[in-house]
């Protein structure tokens, strides 16, 4: 017992070296700079939410006369904090000067990174279930794997894009000027914006970001309320919110948040888990097939990873859509030789690996404790979307349709792996060994390639200028799955056409948003 525990020790401390590798290769510690849109947007009010029917449906306290003794006692709150600032109060300016759909973006990847960890066994082999109502116990709440990630990168861009346009609506309506142009004497620390200040965008994105988040990692209430403040200490320490304009935000977002919040309890994510008997049927019907089924060659052996995600509620269409036009057919049989041939690729493969494709391999494998596959590409359109100068509700809009196209992409994969119950490449000939990790779920189709390609699609019409190299990008992920030995060419293939479809959804509804 004590040697199969120590080599089990031995076995996470390599996998966490080498993922952690690789999520420093993703960190370069980018000095953003200040965000500085091109286009303010000052018509988003009119965009087509998400989630909610109309900004109007939600209400917004009308704002104090500028001229009120209350509003000037808001302008002098400003000047007094602006009087000595302190060198953390700039730096704490300055990273959220930069955005604040990115700003809580990162630091959802970050939570995201930090959760990502599988349970380890019990004494009598058995694994336990992470408690959402005891989120600090072990193992803690939640395991932030891939699919757990996608949607939650998705609740939040979501609330967060919704959030906004209503707070634009209220812009419009109430036209309150910022608080610089009432009092001239108001030191402005952060780039000038033409938009009304009040609500405050920035406010209205944090509530309903601290509210999701929240939810998603309970046992981190302290530290996300620590950033909502100062996030919240930005904005007066900038001179271009009043205490009323960040008020009046929180109180949009959080309501927004709200809606969120009801649609997450009842999705299906919760039961995604499943059942013994759930995981027996599956099992059952490969078998009955006549294919071989996947089985976890963890030891002992570990259940499927949430293998009732595919019934979730999908964001870009409904589950009659997903299994009638989106979910793939079969792959090649078990016992065909077209499989036995993908099988002796990937060892040909792992046998003559290059030191390219080993690279490939490892800066694509974002295992545990890394932002898992979804963060890896919001990583890569955060800093894409830095370049574009973008407002931010269009931040909000690009990142919603990126995180719906993720989730939803989850969802079409877990739906079909399940269906399938496909096995690995080193289940099928034992001689195929992986250095980058053995996922705990069935092979067919690649969660890489299906996330890759449902991004890449998106991004390429959001952003058409690096169009190619998305699509490189996608291909790349996609055959690193190949290059670590844990999937076949089908898995990969069928997964990034899989992938392209669900991202065309995400730009059927940009199209239609009345955004573009």
């Amino acid at each position: 017992m004590k040697k199969q525990l120590l080599f089990s020790l031995f076995f996470i401390a390599t996998i966490f070296l080498l993922t952690t590798c690789s999520k420093e290769v993703l960190e370069n510690n980018l000095q953003y700079k200040m965000l500085t849109p091109i286009n303010e947007d000052l018509n988003a009010g009119e965009w087509k939410p998400i989630l909610i029917s109309s900004p109007k449906d939600f209400a917004c306290p009308t704002p104090i006369s500028t001229a009120s003794p209350d509003y000037i006692l808001q302008i002098n709150e400003i000047k007094s904090i602006q009087k000595e600032i302190s060198v953390e109060e700039m730096s704490n300016l300055k990273y959220w000067g930069a955005g604040s759909v990115l700003r809580w973006n990162e630091i959802m990847r970050e939570l995201v990174a930090k959760y990502n960890l599988p349970p380890y066994q019990n004494p009598d082999g058995t694994y336990p279930v992470p408690n959402p109502n005891n989120p600090l116990s072990y193992p803690t709440f939640p395991f932030a794997n891939p699919p757990y990630a996608a949607r939650a990168y998705a609740y939040l861009s979501a609330a967060q894009y919704d959030a906004a346009i209503t707070c634009f609506y209220y812009k419009k309506l109430y036209n309150r000027a910022a608080p610089n142009t009432i009092d001239n004497s108001i030191k402005v620390l952060l780039p000038q914006k033409k938009s009304p200040s009040f609500p405050s965008e920035e406010a209205t994105i944090m509530a309903a970001s601290v509210e999701i988040l929240k939810l998603l990692f309970p046992g981190e209430q302290d530290y996300i309320n620590k950033k909502a403040e100062e996030h919240k200490q930005a904005r007066l320490l900038s001179g271009l919110n009043v205490r009323s304009d960040i008020e009046a935000g929180e109180i949009i977002g959080k309501a927004i948040a709200a809606k969120f919040i009801t649609r997450a309890l009842t999705d299906k994510a919760g039961a995604a888990v499943g059942t013994p008997n759930d995981w027996a049927a599956m099992k059952k019907n490969c078998e009955d097939l006549g294919e071989m089924p996947w089985q976890s060659l963890e030891s002992p052996e570990r259940p499927p990873m949430l293998p009732l995600f595919g019934k979730v509620q999908p964001f870009l269409f409904d589950q009659a859509t997903l299994e009638s036009s989106i979910r793939p057919g079969p792959p090649p049989s078990t016992n065909s030789e077209k499989f036995k041939a993908e099988c002796d690729e990937v060892y040909f493969i792992q046998k003559n690996l290059t030191r390219e494709q080993l690279r490939i391999a490892n800066f694509w494998a974002d295992g545990i404790r890394t932002y898992t596959p979804p963060g890896h590409w919001n990583y890569i359109a955060s800093n894409d979307f830095v370049a574009m100068d973008l407002s931010e509700v269009r931040w909000a809009r690009n990142m919603a349709l990126l995180n719906m196209s993720l989730m939803d992409a989850a969802i079409v994969c877990w739906n079909t792996k399940y269906t399938y119950y496909n096995p690995r490449p080193s289940q099928f000939d034992p001689r195929i060994k992986t250095d980058i990790g053995l996922p705990n779920f069935p092979s067919y189709i690649s969660g890489h390639s299906t996330f890759s390609g449902a991004a890449a699609t998106i991004l390429s019409y959001l952003n058409p200028s690096k169009a190619l190299e998305y699509d490189n990008m996608a291909k790349e992920a996609s055959m690193s799955r190949m290059y670590g030995a844990i999937h076949f060419r089908s898995d990969c293939e069928v997964g990034i056409i899989t992938g392209n479809k669900v991202g065309k959804y995400a730009i059927d509804r940009a199209k239609n948003d009345g955004a573009d």
